[in-house]
């Protein structure tokens, strides 16, 4: 949560610990409850880390605010909210004026999201290869689903559903829905009941999914519409492939694929495969070298794919 969030707790000065001019945390929770001393957060305040609290799970419960009666945003009040995760946060590093206008890197908040979301996207292939929207959607999964699943046996189709888009085709075989930020709840479409795997993912991250860029891959021409006084330049987007969290993914997929395919287990035995492959042998002068592969098991016969 932001520091300024924080309410009942103190710093506790033995626990000040951080690499440069402030506090990350690293030895231990460094705020206490000012009701009965217990530590149960760590707040990160260094530079080049961004600012946040986090609370011990051990030390802390959820609860509502605004009493029992306090009713949740309905699906439609958070649609006119628009509150969208960015795919992109800045990095602060005021030591290094350069690194101003630098290239923002992919937000861990996407990442962690990716990371669950894929693990649900295995379990929902059965095996089999998964298409997904193009966009953003695409940039997000598409590398890591080619890596992970087959390329013989007819896809499954996987689509964006939840408030405010059209109904989604009866040929889809995978939802990717938002779970309400209020309650947890995963979006369920209307109507008869459909038997489409449902992938979870927080909305404001969903929110992010659907709604177009924000900057045209081309300039734009014209003049500026009525009432706009100026054009804010493109987030300086990083260059880097986007990647699942690798931890998220590995928890996710341990609960969901529980006594499930032997494939996943594979799969989950086997994730470094997945990131780092051998070293390559050098190359005889003159020699090009092809595109990586991984060779792989799936399912009992050999598979190669492209990492």
């Amino acid at each position: 949560m932001a520091p300024g969030d924080t309410r009942g707790t103190l710093l506790i000065p033995e626990k000040g610990g951080g690499h440069c001019c402030g506090v990350d945390g690293s030895d231990g929770p460094n705020m206490a409850s000012q009701a009965c001393g217990r530590p149960v957060a760590s707040r990160i305040d260094d530079c080049s880390l961004w600012q946040a609290v986090w609370l011990a799970p051990d030390a802390v419960r959820r609860r509502r605010v605004g009493g029992a009666d306090a009713v949740p945003l309905s699906w439609a009040e958070l649609m006119a909210e628009e509150k969208v995760t960015p795919p992109f946060e800045p990095v602060a590093r005021w030591d290094s004026p350069a690194r101003v206008n630098a290239p923002w890197p992919w937000s861990p908040r996407w990442e962690a999201a990716a990371g669950q979301a894929l693990a649900h996207l295995l379990v929902a292939s059965r095996g089999r290869p998964v298409t997904v929207p193009g966009g953003l959607t695409e940039e997000v999964f598409r590398q890591a689903l080619d890596t992970l699943l087959p390329s013989g046996p007819p896809p499954r189709r996987a689509v964006l559903a939840g408030p405010g888009r059209p109904a989604p085709d009866p040929d889809a075989d995978i939802l990717l829905v938002p779970v309400h930020p209020q309650t947890g709840e995963t979006w369920t479409p209307a109507g008869p009941a459909t038997s489409a795997y449902r992938v979870p993912l927080p909305w404001g991250v969903w929110l992010g999914l659907g709604s177009p860029e924000q900057h045209p891959p081309v300039p734009a021409s014209g003049v500026l519409p009525e009432g706009v006084l100026r054009d804010d330049p493109p987030v300086p987007r990083s260059p880097r492939p986007f990647r699942a969290d690798r931890g998220v993914f590995r928890h996710t997929l341990v609960r969901l694929s529980a006594g499930g395919s032997p494939w996943l287990r594979e799969i989950l035995e086997n994730i470094p495969q997945y990131v780092r492959g051998p070293s390559p042998a050098p190359l005889p002068p003159g020699r090009a070298r092809p595109p990586d592969r991984l060779r792989l098991r799936h399912g009992g016969s050999p598979v190669e794919v492209r990492r």
